[in-house]
């Protein structure tokens, strides 16, 4: 069964990477390498869980995080414990 995403969301590309925090980036230097990692930093999403803009490594280690499809991200805009915010 297909996850239903509530919000589609464009990503859009930084000039300057966007702090993340270090479990996020820490949980990617295993499977991607650190290029493909400092160009993720660069790209940017507007949350609309959180009401604020945050860097897609945050995004993507959201549990909200579905799929990311051409530059196009798909959530399900459920809310967030504190301990993930």
């Amino acid at each position: 069964m297909a996850l239903e995403a509530r919000y589609k969301l464009d990503i859009r590309k930084v000039e300057k990477a966007i702090k993340t925090r270090k479990d996020s980036t820490e949980g990617l230097k295993g499977v991607l390498g650190t290029r493909r990692i400092a160009q993720m930093k660069k790209e940017a999403v507007e949350c609309p869980v959180l009401l604020t803009t945050v860097s897609f490594i945050e995004c993507f280690s959201c549990p909200n995080f579905i799929r990311r499809v051409k530059g196009v991200i798909h959530c399900k805009g459920e809310p967030l414990p504190r301990s993930q915010r």
